[in-house]
């Protein structure tokens, strides 16, 4: 499969149906082994395998991640699109208010979505629960009583994560769910801090796509170039913050998919540690998901992480978990950089593109020249790291779709329909292996944590790939997954927070993002660094020719 062209469109159906032969199936399943290293990574020596471990929460490198600050102002947005700070202060000084803001991005929103091909990052409009909201915002804010930053703030959620009256479709077609009586944790705690949620954005199906295409939703090309995709799963919400929609949205990530169409779309995203944000409410779990947001700024990430985290009884994963002190994270905005020291695997880089590394290697020596130090690390497994989360998210869902596959294998888009016959073909102990071999990765990753405040990795090893109008309905390109997902799995293995921001333009003009992976529970260094690099301007969300300017 590596050597033939992409498979889409009716070869993509006839393909899918193929696989339910066992011989067919099993020559197929030999290959995508091959191709996405999982054949390699079982003729690991023995040594390299851990003890199953009992316990998926994140490994500690260090008890303490207080840091001085280096009293530096918030790094600021000088142009679009727009942050939460600004829309705050324009709603202060009576400029507009939240709910002239929500009928802009709805606007704005359908706008995007009658272009050809659409942008449009909206799948549900919640429109008068969102308007009630902003209502009550107004009063709030004209009355100098409002919650905090952001308050009457517009945003989108992953329509993996209920949203109260709505439906948690999570990407698919072939299941009858109710609408959702209650909001997600995640979400309810946004609305506690004022903002206005706008309704569902679009995801691939069941979050098993970090490309951004689907047959089950007409997904948003990317903004930047109608021709690419805009990755995934958190497809619409990538390009909602993108847009100018909103200054942020919630998404979730399981193998990168917060942080990949952050990367495509040219924002700024965040997947916290495992534990950090509850999952209460969301379609995703197993040991891989985290919720997290995408945004146009490194304080919008701030402060909605600082709102969505802390301990709920409804995740046991988040037990003993405590929320931020309240503008923890905007604190830590001001430290700078100076004294961190930042782990570079040579070994790792190699794998990007020379404009990709180019840009990433970039950003990071503007923070040596900025007072950080550049560390050689040496990380042995961390090649290995997308063969292990492959199967590991992988096997994780394929049980989790028992009853799909079981009674409406037909109802599934064509790509689920062909994971489904792969996974379903991998070795008894694939995931187990998989898991013994993720042990020693955390432990190797944290004894380099020990000595380091971050690793810095290209977010991906390719930018947004084309995609034609057949594509769109999916397809089957194993070099292009991996090279979206090369860079991505380390930190949902590890449970490890790890955000990126946008750091150049390919030759093309297509966004390129940094990654930055820090010490569990220490989201506070990542955003620290990345912000750093928004305050140089290094790191910049540049809007594109379709923006919808919410203070227009």
């Amino acid at each position: 499969m590596a050597k033939t062209p992409r498979i889409s469109g009716r070869a993509l159906r006839v393909f899918a149906r193929s696989l339910r032969a066992s011989p067919v199936r099993d020559l197929v399943v030999k290959l995508v082994r091959k191709d996405l290293g999982i054949t390699a990574l079982r003729a690991l020596d023995v040594g390299e395998r851990s003890e199953f471990p009992l316990d998926t929460r994140p490994l500690r490198a260090r008890a303490s991640h207080e840091r001085p600050s280096g009293g530096l102002t918030w790094p600021t947005s000088k142009s679009a699109p727009r942050t939460s700070e600004q829309l705050r202060r324009a709603m202060a000084d009576r400029q507009t208010d939240p709910p002239e803001l929500a009928d802009r991005a709805y606007r704005g929103a359908r706008e995007l979505g009658a272009m050809t091909p659409s942008r449009g990052p909206i799948l549900v409009y919640d429109e008068e629960n969102a308007q009630r909201d902003a209502k009550s915002a107004s009063e709030r804010i004209a009355g100098k009583r409002a919650r905090g930053p952001l308050d009457g703030i517009p945003m989108v959620i992953k329509e993996e994560i209920d949203v109260h009256g709505l439906r948690t479709m999570a990407g698919a077609t072939w299941h009858t769910i109710a609408p959702s009586t209650v909001d997600a944790v995640s979400v309810a705690r946004l609305r506690t801090a004022g903002a206005v949620v706008l309704g569902h954005s679009p995801m691939t199906e069941h979050g098993m796509n970090p490309l951004g295409v689907s047959a089950q939703r007409r997904l948003p090309r990317n903004p930047h170039d109608p021709t690419r995709t805009a990755g995934g799963s958190s497809t619409g919400s990538g390009v909602a913050v993108a847009t100018g929609i909103g200054p942020a949205a919630l998404g979730a990530d399981g193998g990168g998919s917060i942080r990949i169409p952050a990367a495509f779309n040219g924002v700024f995203g965040i997947k916290p540690t495992y534990g950090r944000v509850p999952r209460t409410g969301s379609a995703g779990g197993g040991s891989m998901t985290h919720l997290g947001p995408l945004a146009a700024s490194t304080l919008d990430l701030a402060r909605v992480l600082e709102v969505i985290s802390g301990e709920d009884a409804g995740d046991i994963v988040t037990s003993g978990v405590a929320p931020y002190e309240r503008g923890a994270l905007e604190r830590a905005l001001a430290r700078g950089v100076r004294g961190l020291r930042i782990g570079i695997e040579e070994s790792e880089w190699r794998d990007a593109p020379e404009p990709i590394a180019r840009a990433c290697r970039d950003a990071t020596a503007a923070l040596e020249r900025e007072g950080a130090t550049l560390v050689p690390v040496r990380i042995p497994l961390a090649r290995h790291a997308p063969a292990m989360g492959y199967p590991t998210i992988g096997l994780e869902f394929f049980s989790v779709l028992l009853d799909a596959r079981r009674q409406h294998l037909d109802d599934l888009g064509p790509e689920l329909q062909v994971f489904c016959a792969v996974m379903g073909g991998f070795e008894p102990d694939d995931y187990v292996d998989a898991q013994r071999l993720r042990a020693t990765l955390r432990t190797q990753v944290r004894d380099v944590l020990c000595d380091v405040d971050l690793l810095a990795l290209p977010m991906a090893a390719t930018t947004a790939p084309r995609a034609s109008d057949e594509d769109m309905n999916g397809f089957v390109d194993p070099p292009v997954l991996g090279a979206a997902s090369r860079y991505a799995y380390i930190g949902n293995l590890c449970g490890l927070p790890a955000a990126t921001g946008p750091v150049g333009r390919d030759a093309d003009g297509l966004p390129i993002g940094l990654q930055l992976i820090g010490d569990a529970f220490d989201e506070a260094t990542v955003l620290q660094a990345l912000g750093h690099l928004e305050r140089l301007e290094v790191a910049r969300v540049e809007p594109p020719g379709c923006y919808v300017d919410l203070l227009a």
